[in-house]
């Protein structure tokens, strides 16, 4: 049977509305969706990068958290790829390129852990090659959907960021489970070489953006000139020099930077209890399921929320919780008739929603506070104050290792270094003030009043929202 015209059209508008939330899905679209999308796959080599740390380089849970930390810098100096991309075209074009060199290079750096690296200082290169090559793929997507989301209307606004990070979420629901199957079958280099793949899908894609070269008329030429190095430098010291700025941007370090102990649980999990990578490749399936229904949430109950509600109440209630992990330390979870695999999946499934819902209003305000022309970069200098904290938290988590004494068959202290952590999450909650009122969401959708800009063009609003990596949702056995 034939679909009539109509009919053919309701079924487009359906799925626009129920599966791209309002957005028209153009090759471009599909092409963001893709990258974030193949970010999500990356995560097929999360459990082997672990396992290859842990059991092939022989590397203390103080050492792992510390290479962490290192590897992350890529993500601290994001706002440097942003000038790169927003400055200095390559070709006339400020995007496409930069995507293309990203795929290649994630794919060299997976081909290192696959063939050649036998040393710890290989493996943080090699690592933190596969790092700058997502954070430099995330720059350049993250402005697009800022150029896109400044264009959405109040009733669709967040909706951008949901369908990015749902893609995110969904790239990782595919690839949770068979991360674990994968390494009870086949080595950690194997999963290394298979993952090298996947950036070349994003290389493939960054040809669908549609942008033409900023040199191809006058008007073109003009907004080039706009996109000086000093001229962004000037958007750039207008913004951060603001209080209502700099308040919530502070708030959100001193949360994001208290210390982890993820590390310590990955060899507690593995080496104490025994966790085989096959069932951790279930508590990814299961911690990627939670992602997907934190966007849900959010999106459909908690768009209106106020911030200081959202993250001041998964702080406290993620602190809680946190405090269960105890129970499965001290294997009291046992006499309780609860066996660690079931609640080690319930504890991250939990943890994973409350981080999801509270990370998505830092996108939607995030986007909307980008000035045209320095998209890339401004996103990413906010982004990257969370990352900096991120950093810090690792490395003090190893510090803390170190001291206690917690080694790969050492866990007396883990105890205390759960108490320690969790009880450090809800230190920063007297300067909650420091985040944006509840009144400074009006209902209609409007922002507070902006900056006026030599051009009298209105670009950046009086405040920035909390940025924040997901520390109330952290995946509490990888």
């Amino acid at each position: 049977m034939l679909v009539s015209p109509s009919g053919f059209s309701k079924v487009k508008d359906s799925v626009k509305e129920k599966i791209f939330f309002g957005n028209e899905p153009n090759a471009e679209l599909i092409a963001i969706l893709t990258v974030y999308f193949v970010q999500g796959i990356l995560g097929l080599a999360r459990l082997a990068v672990s396992f290859f740390l842990k059991d092939e380089l022989r590397l203390s849970p103080a050492q792992v958290s510390a290479l962490l930390g290192i590897v992350a810098l890529p993500w601290i100096i994001k706002p440097l790829f942003g000038f790169i991309s927003d400055g200095l075209p390559i070709f006339g074009y400020r995007r496409r390129p930069y995507l293309i060199l990203s795929g290649l290079l994630g794919t060299i750096s997976w081909i290192f852990l696959a063939t050649i690296v036998n040393t710890p200082v290989a493996a943080t290169i090699a690592i933190a090659l596969g790092s700058l090559s997502v954070a430099v793929s995330d720059v350049i997507v993250d402005s697009l959907v800022v150029e896109r989301a400044r264009k959405e209307s109040q009733a669709n606004a967040g909706s951008l960021q949901s369908l990015c990070w749902g893609a995110s979420a969904l790239g990782g629901l595919i690839t949770a489970y068979f991360s674990g199957v994968l390494l009870q079958h086949f080595t950690t280099r194997t999963v290394f070489g298979i993952t090298a793949t996947f950036p070349l899908i994003v290389s493939a894609v960054a040809w669908l953006i549609a942008e033409s070269p900023i040199s191809k008329n006058q008007a073109e030429n003009n907004e080039n000139e706009k996109l000086s190095v000093p001229h962004q430098f000037q958007l750039l010291r207008q913004a951060v020099t603001q209080k209502a700025i700099w308040l919530p941007t502070a708030f959100v370090f001193l949360w994001q930077a208290t210390p982890t102990a993820d590390s310590a649980f990955f060899f507690f999990t593995t080496n104490e209890l025994h966790f085989e990578p096959e069932f951790l490749g279930r508590v990814r399936l299961v911690t990627s399921i939670a992602s997907l229904v934190g966007v849900w949430i959010f999106q459909r109950y908690l768009k209106t929320v106020p911030f200081r509600v959202i993250f001041g109440w998964s702080t406290v209630l993620s602190a809680v919780l946190g405090m269960t992990m105890l129970l499965l330390v001290t294997h009291a979870n046992r006499s309780l008739g609860i066996g660690d695999r079931w609640f080690s999946l319930g504890d991250s499934l939990v943890l994973t929603v409350m981080g999801q819902i509270a990370y998505m209003p830092v996108l939607v305000l995030a986007a909307r506070l980008c000035p045209p022309g320095v998209e890339a970069t401004f996103f990413a200098l906010l982004m990257s104050v969370s990352n900096l904290a991120g950093l810090l938290s690792y490395e003090l988590g190893a510090g803390l290792m170190h001291l206690m004494g917690i080694t790969e068959s050492n866990f007396d202290n883990l105890a205390l270094l759960v108490i320690i952590t969790n009880v450090s999450t809800i230190l920063p909650l007297p300067f909650l003030n420091w985040l944006p009122a509840a009144d400074s969401q009006s209902e209609s959708g409007t922002f507070p009043p902006v900056i006026q800009q030599s051009h009298e063009q209105s670009l950046i609003p009086e405040f920035v929202p909390e940025l924040i990596l997901h520390k109330s949702g952290k995946e509490v056995t990888e």
